[in-house]
């Protein structure tokens, strides 16, 4: 069973690394060919700055999936680095507790302004894009940044370890 859902769960960690990836490829071009425009042809796209906005947020909040999977959210962890295991195993589970805790709490609070948001049919100014699209991004991205911390800590996976000298800087596991 516990194989199933870490399979589930690269899965999604992969998709969530490509669909991060090809928003900020996204944001780059509009960038591109924003700066192209203006500055070659005296045009400059009009929605360019909003829509470029709006993308990063996608990034972010999905991207965000793949730090909660692995626990490297920035965190006060000089002091608990230094501890013993048992202890900083304790804070560590107690923090991701915390963690998974902040995530819900604001993805509760978020998901009401998101509705009325659709059902005010609020638009960008510039772009025109419906605003409940890239807000609602930031409750998605939390509840799967709450389920990868929650699964990471049922599992005992994923979880880099505590940077200290000898710690990798790189990717921690298979399928990371």
């Amino acid at each position: 069973m516990i194989d199933v859902v870490l399979r589930g769960v690269h899965a999604l960690i992969a998709v969530l690394r490509v669909v991060a990836g090809a928003l900020l490829a996204a944001s780059v071009l509009v960038n591109f060919a924003n700066v192209i425009g203006r500055y070659f042809f005296g045009y400059s796209i009009y929605w360019a700055e909003e829509m470029m906005l709006f993308l990063m947020v996608g990034c972010v909040f999905l991207g965000n999936g793949v730090v909660a999977w692995s626990g490297r959210q920035i965190r006060m962890d000089v002091v608990v680095g230094k501890l013993p295991d048992k202890l900083r195993r304790g804070l560590d589970v107690f923090s991701d507790l915390v963690f998974i805790a902040a995530t819900l709490t604001i993805m509760a609070w978020a998901w009401p302004v998101i509705v009325n948001l659709y059902e005010f049919d609020e638009r960008s100014q510039s772009a025109n894009i419906p605003i409940y699209i890239p807000q609602g991004l930031i409750p998605v991205g939390l509840a799967i940044m709450a389920l990868l911390a929650a699964v990471r800590l049922v599992t005992g996976s994923g979880r880099a370890p505590t940077a200290g000298p000898a710690a990798p800087s790189g990717p921690v596991g298979p399928g990371h």
